[in-house]
Parts: C-alpha cells; structure tokens; sequence
C-alpha cells in the first residue's frame, strides 16, 4: 500500500489546526453556562442544520454504511424514506413542548412529566449510550487512519479523541456548530468525489456498477422473509423509525442544537433541511459501496480488510495524494463533528440535569463546564479502545444504543401519548428490556438491525402493562396530555 505521504500529512495537520484555532476564536465568547451551552440562544438555524447532520453523520455513518452496501445489501436505503417521514412526528410530538418550556436538556420535560428521579433515569442512561456511542466515532476513523498510515491503533486513538475534546472545552456550542459547519461541506464534498472516482474508474461505470449490484443480489431489499441474522427492507424500515425518532426528537444531541435556534419555526427548518440532506447523503454512501465492489471485483483485496475498511483502503490506495489526504481528512470531520458534540451534549447534562454547580468552589460556570468536557472527552477515548474488541462499528454503535437509548424513548412516548404511563411501570420496562437485549445480542446473535426495535417494544409494551399496577405520584406542575 502507497505511504500516507508528506503532502497527506499536511493536508490533514492543516485541517486540525483550523479546528483548534475555531476553538480559541470562540473561547472568548463564553461568558456564562447559557453561552457555552446553548451558543445564547442566537445560532442561525442553516448552521444548526449543519452541525446536527454532521453530529450524527458520524465517521460509523460515512465508513460503515459503505461497508454494509459493499458487504450485504443497500437495504439501508430505506432510512432516506424514514428519514422524511420521522421529521413531522417529532415536530409535531416533542418540539412544541421544548420550546414552550424553553428546555435547555430534553430530560427537563421528563421531570415535568414523571418526577425528578426519573429526569435522572433518562439523563443517566442518556450518558451511557453516548460514552459509548462516542467510543465508536472516536475508533472508526482511527483504526482507519492506522490501516493507511501504518500508525499504531493506540496512537490514533488517542490523537482523535484528544484534539476534539480541546475544541470543544475552548469554545463551547458555538465552536461545535461552526467547526460543524466545516466538517459538512468536507464531508459532503469527499463522498461526492469519491463517487466520481468510482465512476470513473469502472469501466462501464454507473450502468456496470448497478448491473453487478443487481447481479450479486445487493439490490435486493424488498425480502419480507423473517430472518433474525440478515437484513431485508421491512425491517430496516422498522428499526430507522424508531431509532430516528430517538436520535432527533428526545437525544440531547440534537436537541441541544435545536433549542439553540431560539424558535419553532427555525426548528422546523433546521429538521427539513437535515431529512433532505439524509436522503441525499444515505443514498450515495450505499452507491459508493457498490462502486467499490464493482471496482475490487477481479483485483481483490487483503485479507485482512474488512467492509468498513474498505473505503479508506480506496482512497489511499488508487487516488492521488492530496487528493486522498483530503478525504481522508473527509473522514476525521465526520467523527470529530461528532465527538465535539457528543461530549458538549454530556457535559449540559451532567450539570443542567444533575444540577451540577460551581457555586460550591470558585470556578466560573463555564470553568466547570470546561473541567467537565475535558473528563469526558477522556472517558470517551478510553471507551473507543472497548469498542475495538467488538467488531464492526456499526455493529458497536447498534449494541450501545439499543441498549441505552431505545428504553427512553420508550418513556418519552409513554409521555406523549398515555396518560396511564407511569415510571415505575416503566423501570419494570427497563429491567426486562436491557438483558432481553443482551439476551438478543450476546447469545441468539441476531442482526444488529434488529437490536433497537427489539429494545424498544420491550421496553414500552412492558412499561404500558406494568403501569397498570403502579399508582403515579403527583408531580406539582405535572405537564399531562
């Protein structure tokens, strides 16, 4: 394989240069908790946009989703329709609530629901799924940067996770939306010339490309034969609902950003923006892993790479440097926008939900804010050294969300559209849910694309019956349909 390359290596010095030095910009502006997190409730909603598709569109997105195209099928293509149709629901289930009580967390509406202690639930499980999920978009682009520079695993994850987290602790939301803003139009412009590459360097292009795809069966997505340890179209629909509700409607992640915006109608925006540009961008990273098996189908590849690998391996191998030291760069934005937002989003919690203060010491707010982002960004570059035991990052990302994440949307929509639902009937929830889900992971081995509906139906059906023999307590203020 070609060396990375002095050229690469400036391209890609230059790109984290540029972020640190966004950071310092910012790290003037941050004169209270409301400014570090919520950027003061002034951010334009396009560069909101922006930084929530990057947040989410993490390097697991930008190398896995390839992978599973390259690999199995573009039955993923599915979560571009569910993309469009999950982003009414959420404005019209959660977001009038948000700004109606000016939230700056989520869970703020989850304590005027259930109580307190179940605020702590959601925000305590909420930390786990994203330390995890944060592990993994911290190991994706570094196993990849390992692959193509020869640079020990150990070192690039620890110089990814690190140079976010200084960033981020410099200049708060604000950093993390516009360092955001770069990292979309990178990303965005490094698939696209990827797939022109691919293109071009099939003979036939785009029709030999389908006409393998169709061949090989990867164009076969329509399949509603129940099968646990394969992925066919209804399921992936199922599963992208749910899951999309979860990561746009109740995560902190997202509505962090959107409650930045200051508006519903600005909200309204930001969300139409991200599930037209989801539909774009899924739909060309599927045509990119089948433009990378057409391209590898005669001239093979190591053994030793994997799906996820194998669009790294492309861009340092066969494309020119410069070129790939871009795109690889493409790759680092893809994760660093999402682990800059990932730890701002678990700091806000830590300390709004929490009620974590400064008053007890003499730092600042912002101080504390800042000790806190530091912890965490560490904390989630310790976990990305667990996730590379397990395999395949999108199957890692699935295994941490399903378990964490699925149970609180189940609450969240026992909120919204019971007036039964209750908390302890849906802690009864939780605990059959999260080792049902082990159960499914660990000893059925069933596909990931299985794991976050499986959780959640556990969850919220369990949660809806057990609920029945619980008496709710009375919240003073308590918001109910």
């Amino acid at each position: 394989m070609n060396g990375f390359g002095t050229l690469n290596y400036t391209v890609l010095g230059l790109y984290l240069a540029g972020m640190i030095l966004v950071g310092l910009f910012f790290a003037r502006r941050q004169e209270n908790a409301e400014m570090f997190f919520l950027g003061g409730r002034k951010l334009p909603w396009l560069a909101v946009a922006m930084s929530m598709y990057a947040s989410l569109t993490s390097a697991v997105t930008f190398l896995g989703i390839p992978g599973t195209a390259y690999s199995e099928n573009i039955a993923l293509i599915i979560v571009c329709v569910m993309s469009l149709i999950v982003a009414p629901v959420i404005l019209l289930l959660f977001y009038p609530i948000y700004h109606r009580l000016r939230v700056t967390t989520s869970y703020e509406y989850i304590e005027k629901r259930f109580g307190p202690t179940a605020r702590y639930g959601v925000a305590g499980l909420f930390i786990l799924a994203r330390l995890g999920w944060l592990g993994t978009v911290v190991y994706a682009p570094s196993m990849a940067m390992s692959i193509v520079t020869g640079i020990p695993l150990w070192s690039c994850i620890c110089m990814m996770g690190l140079l976010a987290t200084a960033y981020t602790a410099l200049g708060g939301l604000a950093a993390v939306v516009w360092t955001d803003v770069i990292q979309f139009i990178i990303l965005i412009g490094g698939a696209i010339w990827v797939a022109v590459s691919l293109v071009n360097g099939v003979d036939g292009g785009v029709e030999t490309i389908m006409a393998l795809a169709k061949e090989t069966g990867r164009l076969h997505i329509a399949d509603w034969k129940l099968d646990l340890f394969a992925m066919s179209g209804p399921i992936v629909a199922i599963s992208f609902f749910f899951q999309l509700m979860q990561d746009y409607g109740t995560d902190q992640i997202t509505v962090q950003r959107l409650m930045a915006t200051g508006s519903l109608r600005k909200t309204v925006k930001a969300v139409s923006f991200n599930a037209c540009t989801d539909f774009f961008i899924i739909g060309l990273l599927l045509f990119i892993g089948l433009g990378l098996f057409a391209f590898f189908q005669g001239i093979g590849l190591p053994e030793n790479i994997t799906g996820d690998q194998v669009m790294p391996y492309y861009i340092i191998k066969y494309l020119p440097q410069g070129i790939s030291g871009l795109l690889i760069t493409a790759v680092f934005a893809a994760a660093m926008s999402s682990m800059d937002s990932g730890i701002n989003s678990i700091a806000t919690v830590v300390i709004t939900d929490f009620k974590i203060t400064s008053h007890a010491s003499r730092l600042s707010d912002v101080a504390l804010a800042r000790i806190l982002t530091v912890v965490l960004g560490v904390l989630a570059t310790a976990t990305a050294f667990y996730v590379s035991t397990i395999g395949g990052i999108i199957k890692a990302f699935a295994s941490f969300m399903s378990l964490f994440s699925a149970p609180v949307l189940a609450l969240f929509l026992l909120g919204v559209l019971t007036r039964r639902g209750n908390f302890k009937g849906w802690l009864v929830g939780l605990a059959v849910s999260v080792p049902a889900t082990l159960w499914l992971q660990k000893t059925v081995e069933a596909h990931w694309v299985y794991y976050f509906p499986f959780s959640f139906f556990v969850a919220f059906l369990t949660a809806l019956i057990a609920s029945r023999f619980f008496k709710a307590e009375k919240i003073p203020g308590q918001l109910t349909l």
